[in-house]
């Protein structure tokens, strides 16, 4: 069965932090506004969530201040977001781990207790290992698991993450057997690959780029349609005979009942910042896809995602 969502170093910050002050006074309702991650320090949507608050904040005349709030896989950060103020001085990051963790366990506050407001990218999802390791391609690893039964182990981000998801496809479309190792984020995930407790990691380009740079890590395939513009020696899965593609997307949700002038100025601000110069360049350079959807829009996008993702786990046969 097709699913379109299929066919879809550490930085050194603290957890809490990077307060980035406006350049000019506009008319959003709050001076300050907090922008909530499950990510650890160093994961995708962290690092996404630090960007954003960068280069949004003069555009939209607002100081935003990223908040690191891990724990139950998404589960503490809905919680935190829909018991929080809804003047929209609150939101959160948004991937699909906040669903998965939603439909798989029962936590206080689901992704359907919040309101998706816009959504921005399709995050290319990437399979890497360490420098010195003997795989040079997803083949590879997979001829060796087939070799080898739950002899490799293969690290992702939290359980209910999309990364997790994507492996148990690959187990199954390959006839394998690995071992996931999940983690509280991205970063995480790249220092267990790295420290050699993982023989590969799933994770995006944005969390993995000094290491990439560094020569610390490599790329082994992505799970694209395309090859990447900026790794174009790196084949893709379905190049490799894997017909395997993952869409990840990424935005914002807040709280359920924000006001409409919130709404609209965060459509306003986030269309304005993606044709930004400098945000532009960095997004460009990190392998996302623009992918801007209106609150309607995202709205609907959420909702498909969890209905596909509901069949999913049916067909899998996938509990928590």
């Amino acid at each position: 069965m097709k699913h379109k969502w299929l066919g879809a170093v550490l930085a050194a910050i603290p957890a809490i932090g990077l307060m980035v002050a406006p350049a000019a006074a506009e008319d959003y309702p709050v001076s300050t506004v907090k922008l909530i991650t499950h990510s650890s320090p160093g994961g995708g949507t962290d690092v996404f969530l630090r960007q954003l608050a960068k280069h949004l904040s003069p555009i939209m005349g607002t100081t935003f201040v990223v908040e690191n709030v891990r724990g139950g896989g998404g589960a503490k950060a809905m919680a935190t977001l829909a018991n929080g103020p809804k003047d929209g001085s609150a939101f959160y990051g948004t991937t699909p781990s906040y669903v998965i963790t939603s439909l798989l366990s029962k936590p206080e506050a689901t992704y359907e207790d919040l309101d998706s407001v816009v959504n921005m990218f399709y995050d290319p999802q990437v399979v890497f290992v360490a420098k010195d390791s003997p795989y040079q391609s997803l083949t590879d690893l997979v001829n060796d698991a087939k070799a080898r039964p739950n002899a490799l182990v293969v690290a992702v981000s939290t359980p209910s993450s999309l990364d997790r998801q994507v492996m148990e496809k690959l187990k199954t479309v390959t006839g394998t057997e690995m071992n996931i190792l999940t983690h509280d984020g991205g970063g995480d995930v790249m220092l267990s690959v790295l420290n050699g407790t993982a023989q590969a990691g799933i994770g995006e380009i944005a969390e993995l780029r000094g290491q990439l740079d560094a020569g610390a890590l490599r790329l082994i395939t992505t799970y694209t349609d395309e090859r990447l513009s900026q790794f174009p020696d790196v084949k893709t899965a379905k190049e490799q005979g894997i017909d395997l593609v993952v869409r990840k997307f990424r935005g914002i949700a807040g709280p359920k009942g924000l006001p409409d002038n919130v709404i609209a100025a965060w459509e306003e601000g986030i269309s304005k910042l993606l044709e930004d110069p400098e945000f532009k360049a960095w997004y460009e350079a990190e392998g996302v896809q623009k992918a801007y959807l209106n609150h309607e829009d995202a709205s609907a996008l959420t909702k498909e995602f969890a209905d596909e993702m509901k069949v999913f786990f049916k067909e899998y046969n996938i509990v928590e």
